[in-house]
């Protein structure tokens, strides 16, 4: 079965998929997303489906491991993340960078090269990067989930540009 075969095959349990993911998430967007991650991956993996056995159970195994994989990741960020009161001053000062002038350069470096690339590009791929899902970039930039999904991967492209351009231009 090839790729067009098995999406044609995939496409016709989108809704009971959705359905299912549902019942896994509580949140519409985050059930169409849990689908859409569901489908992209079993395309990409048809080659390892077994003609002739069931595909829409194929399909549900995909998407609880996803969820799970989700759930897992999500609750490690979670756990990482700490609020203000929190963080005493020791911690602070295990945690702080030694040499400021180094981190500087650091900072300069990659604000130099978001800056190169239109804020279109370099506000989504900012907040992927601080940590906020697709939905909530969507909501809060009020672009629908694809552009902001084709925009965090245009921006890395282009920041991929200019950093073999930068390594070029950069002679020891």
């Amino acid at each position: 079965m090839n790729q067009n075969e098995f999406s044609l095959a995939a496409n016709a349990h989108a809704s009971s998929l959705h359905s299912h993911a549902m019942q896994f998430t509580k949140d519409p967007d985050e059930a169409k997303d849990l689908v859409q991650d569901t489908l992209l991956k079993g395309i990409r993996f048809c080659h390892n489906f077994d003609q002739g056995t069931n595909i829409k159970g194929w399909l549900y195994v995909i998407m609880r491991n996803t969820f799970i994989n989700n759930y897992r990741s999500n609750k490690k960020r979670s756990e990482t993340v700490t609020t203000e009161e929190e963080i005493s001053s020791a911690q602070l000062l295990k945690s702080s960078s030694r040499n400021a002038s180094e981190s500087g350069f650091v900072i300069s470096d990659i604000q130099r090269a978001l800056n190169s690339i239109p804020p279109a590009l370099s506000i989504p791929f900012q907040r992927y990067f601080e940590g906020y899902k697709y939905h909530e970039i969507a909501e809060e930039l009020d672009i629908p989930l694809g552009t902001v999904k084709t925009r965090i991967h245009q921006a890395r492209l282009e920041l991929k540009k200019y950093l073999k351009n930068y390594q070029g231009s950069y002679h020891i």
